[in-house]
């Protein structure tokens, strides 16, 4: 079982940054991916960032790519997003998934069907 706890949300000026936490809980060693994901009121929730166990590989969904960082820290068990030049359509609540069926050494699919664990969202308001 893995337990998840998103933190650092808040409310933001457009251009300003934010670094959101994801706390990992678990028996076993957390040695998988781990994403970012985000939903706005009435929309689906979207793939936004992912990043593998060793922090090598990452990749970010267009809308976020160049002005976001995924990192991780493995001593800690937590994962990053660090957001800069925000804009108010990254208004949202962010949420951090596990993609344990991945192992080490793979990078899952941009989709919410490749994570299993979720933690319960840290809201990202951004305002004008």
């Amino acid at each position: 079982q893995v337990q998840l706890v998103e933190s650092g949300g808040g409310l933001v000026q457009a251009g300003g940054s934010l670094r959101l936490s994801c706390a990992t809980s678990t028996r076993t060693r957390s040695n998988y991916p781990m994403g970012w994901f985000r939903q706005a009121p009435g929309k689906e929730r979207e793939f936004v960032a992912a990043i593998n166990y060793s922090g090598g590989n990452t990749y970010y969904a267009d809308s976020v790519k160049g002005r976001f960082t995924i990192s991780r820290d493995n001593a800690k068990n937590t994962v990053y997003l660090q957001m800069n030049g925000l804009k108010l359509e990254d208004t949202a609540a962010y949420y951090c998934a596990a993609a344990p069926r991945y192992g080490a050494s793979w990078m899952p699919p941009p989709g919410k069907a490749a994570y299993d664990y979720w933690g319960q969202g840290t809201q990202v308001t951004v305002s004008s």
